[in-house]
């Protein structure tokens, strides 16, 4: 069962209960009203007439008087000298024993009245009836009998049934058409939910749920519209990437395939054509150990064996790496900078950043490196005054396989994953990369670290 008919069913059974709590209220009142109230009048109409009994036997006077006022209200009552004689008066079937027993007697002899309830073939419905003794010196002359069918309930309402039954159905109908208008209300983001989630679960990423409401309905619809931009983002990302690579790796095999057929058939030159399929291995190489380490990254496997770094050793042997390309560095240097780090990964941010700055200066333009401490942080800046890049590029530039210059940086070599590894390792040190840029007037590259505070500060 649906849980769209569930609540249907719950709204039903709710109102089934609601129209029979109604007519248990009715009989409810009936009993606490109308026959409490009967049985009240009876006891005072049977306790006015006993005032008139003066004592002694009951004589012709009395019983006519009480037949009187039998004839003249609407209880039936009669007087009777011997309580024997009142299983032959009453208008069901009782015996004497059954009606007046010993303790009934004993209540009697009390001056206490007695109520008696019984169903009367005769009248068809229940009779409601008193005894109230006549006592002279506490013995028992006779007693007063007063009787009255009851009314059913059916008969009190007999004029309001038909307006009473037209508006129970009525209410149900309208309940019944608001439950189900409710239910589908209710139901209604569920099932665009589900279907959403079936067609995302297929491969449509493009499913999306509406979300008008302010309630949980449109919060969760909310939630799962945001996690559906996630998915489709990083199916998006996937196809981009594995199609990134595809092409990546096809560039240096097409070059490996050739040159190697071209060594094989004996064309060409044997010495050049090794050179560019072992260029071409070493990139390819490049680029898988890139890879490898990016999924690490993302994946939160790389770990991090962190240790106390003199940032400022770091930075020279990283430079000495490059003054072979580059012999043109302007270094302003605190020696006494210590970080918290891994050695190997921030080794690895400095050769990414320096080696991007080596590729895009002029060899005798200068690069500038400055290391220094501000309070809790420490900044390493790379700035150099190459081609540089617009403003638009820079937030892209961290972002896998992006590259401003594809075909300059191919033949360098890069493989446009660099930045993006920087980024990461930064990150998981608790720091920021920061990149500006200019095009025509270089890219100045920032990294914060936080600072192993020093003594005295």
């Amino acid at each position: 069962m649906t849980f769209g008919k569930k609540l249907w069913m719950t709204l039903f059974i709710f109102v089934i209960i609601t129209v029979g709590a109604a007519f248990g209220l009715a009989y409810m009142l009936y009993e606490k009203l109308y026959v409490e109230s009967v049985k009240t009048e009876l006891a005072e109409a049977a306790g006015n007439l006993s005032n008139d009994y003066e004592g002694g036997d009951l004589d012709a006077a009395f019983v006519d008087q009480v037949n009187w006022f039998s004839e003249k209200s609407s209880f039936e009552a009669f007087a009777v000298h011997n309580p024997r004689e009142l299983a032959a008066c009453i208008p069901y079937e009782a015996d004497y024993e059954t009606l007046i027993g010993p303790e009934e007697r004993a209540q009697l002899l009390e001056n206490k009245m007695i109520e008696e309830t019984g169903y009367s073939e005769r009248f068809g419905r229940q009779i409601i009836s008193v005894i109230y003794p006549l006592l002279d010196e506490k013995q028992l002359k006779g007693i007063i009998y007063l009787y009255v069918p009851l009314e059913r309930i059916d008969e009190l309402v007999s004029s309001l049934v038909m307006f009473w039954a037209a508006g129970a159905v009525l209410l149900m109908s309208l309940l019944l058409y608001g439950g189900l208008k409710w239910t589908d209300y209710v139901t209604k983001p569920l099932e665009n939910m589900k279907n959403a989630a079936v067609r995302l679960s297929k491969g449509d990423y493009k499913a999306r749920v509406p979300a008008g409401s302010e309630d949980e309905f449109g919060q969760l619809a909310r939630t799962f519209n945001e996690m559906a931009n996630a998915i489709e983002k990083e199916d998006e990302q996937r196809k981009t990437f594995i199609a990134t690579v595809s092409h990546e790796l096809r560039t240096p095999l097409s070059y490996i395939k050739g040159y190697s057929e071209a060594a094989i058939n004996g064309i060409g030159h044997p010495k050049q054509q090794l050179s560019i399929i072992h260029r071409e291995s070493i990139r390819m190489e490049r680029l898988v150990n890139d890879l490898l380490q990016l999924i690490r990254l993302d994946s939160g496997k790389m770990n991090m064996e962190k240790t106390l770094i003199p940032l400022a050793d770091l930075v020279y042997r990283t430079v000495d790496i490059f003054r072979l390309k580059h012999n043109h560095f302007q270094l302003d240097v605190d020696e006494e900078t210590i970080v918290n780090g891994d050695e190997g990964r921030l080794s690895q941010v400095m050769t990414n950043i320096l080696d991007n700055a080596v590729r895009y200066s002029e060899k005798n333009k200068p690069i500038y490196i400055t290391l220094k401490q501000e309070k809790n942080i420490v900044k390493w800046i790379v700035r150099d005054t190459g081609a540089g890049m617009p403003e638009d590029e820079i937030p892209k530039i961290t972002s896998q396989f992006y590259r401003i210059n594809k075909a300059r940086t191919r033949h360098d070599g890069g493989s446009g994953l660099g930045l993006s590894i920087v980024k990461q390792i930064v990150e998981r040190h608790d720091g920021e990369l920061i990149i500006e840029s200019a095009a025509g007037a270089g890219t100045t590259v920032t990294v914060i670290l936080p600072a192993l505070i020093k003594e005295g500060e």
